[in-house]
């Protein structure tokens, strides 16, 4: 087995001690897809996980599918499970003439912590719709109405869809994909550079207007509380700084594009969440070098450790 070679990115401190480090890689991509910052290891390919489905979503555009810039929005998130994501969801089936039974991914609870306890004080368990990649499944159930493709069985190796997303993949992030399995929600999931997912999302934020790469962008802009929720880093990172697109996955997965076409990837090596967005966060400060950026960026830089409820420590990035 060929372990990664990632170096320190953050850590946590208690009182006067570091108690815990976070290791991982980062990448950093110009407006031109070059490499122009690299810690850790920049050649070794990671899964991606949720942070592909915008660029599903681009492929699903370019196939013919037509969403109103709410659904596409939710067809790129990793969303809360709220009332409202959930009807959004539905309306993407309706417009095609499907419910809630075309669906073909895991069921779940929502995965917003305020969600989730509504849900289950309703008397309500865990279902398709509510699971967090209800959107991306309800545009890719329409895109199979769209294109004469059966429903039934779009998750299956053999179906289109596989190819769209695939070949999608490949050509933003400008790299062959590696390793192929299956994601927690059914689609599946490739192993990519992170200079390719950095590329792709510096892409997304910059192409010019009635591209499809620019559809998805702009409905991820106008709609950051569908593409995570209410009390997400992802939607706090994209309201802060104007013309950014964000995008988390499982495993400690952070890809985000800047309107200037710079693009930025890391992966947090042992899987954890909690370092995911202060890493992201000093990287952008370091990358943009804007004193209002860096201080729309300045909640996002640390996580308080506590002891006996008071701040006794942080987790901070050590990206310098």
């Amino acid at each position: 087995m060929n372990l990664p070679s990632h170096a320190p990115l953050a850590a946590q401190t208690r009182g006067e001690a570091v108690e815990s480090i976070h290791y991982g890689s980062l990448v950093a991509t110009g407006p031109d897809g070059s490499v122009i910052d690299a810690i850790g290891d920049a050649q070794a390919g990671f899964y991606p996980r949720s942070a592909l489905k915008p660029l599903f979503a681009v492929g699903m555009l370019r196939a013919g599918l037509e969403l109103t810039s709410e659904q596409l929005a939710l067809a790129s998130a990793s969303h809360n499970g709220s009332e409202r994501h959930q009807q959004v969801a539905l309306s993407t089936l309706a417009a095609a003439g499907l419910d809630e039974s075309a669906l073909a991914n895991s069921t779940d609870l929502p995965y917003g912590p305020a969600e989730r306890e509504a849900w289950l004080q309703a008397g309500n368990g865990p279902t398709q719709l509510a699971q967090n990649c209800s959107g991306k499944h309800a545009a890719l159930a329409a895109l199979c109405v769209q294109r004469g493709w059966p429903v039934e069985g779009y998750l299956d190796a053999s179906h289109p869809v596989n190819e769209l997303l695939r070949t999608t993949v490949e050509e933003l992030t400008g790299e062959p994909v590696g390793a192929t399995s299956t994601d927690g929600c059914g689609t599946p999931v490739y192993t990519i550079g992170l200079p390719g997912m950095a590329r792709a999302f510096g892409r997304l934020a910059s192409t010019a207007d009635g591209t499809a790469e620019r559809r998805v962008a702009d409905a991820m802009r106008s709609h950051p509380e569908l593409v995570a929720g209410e009390g997400r880093d992802v939607t706090a990172v994209m309201r802060a700084v104007p013309g950014l697109v964000a995008k988390d996955g499982f495993e400690g997965i952070q890809v985000i594009g800047l309107a200037d076409g710079t693009g930025l990837a890391l992966k947090v090596s042992d899987g954890g969440d909690r370092a995911r967005m202060p890493i992201a966060a000093a990287a952008l400060t370091r990358l943009v070098q804007d004193h209002a950026v860096a201080t729309a960026l300045q909640p996002l830089l640390s996580v308080p450790a506590l002891g006996g409820g008071h701040r006794v420590g942080e987790l901070t990035a050590v990206v310098h």
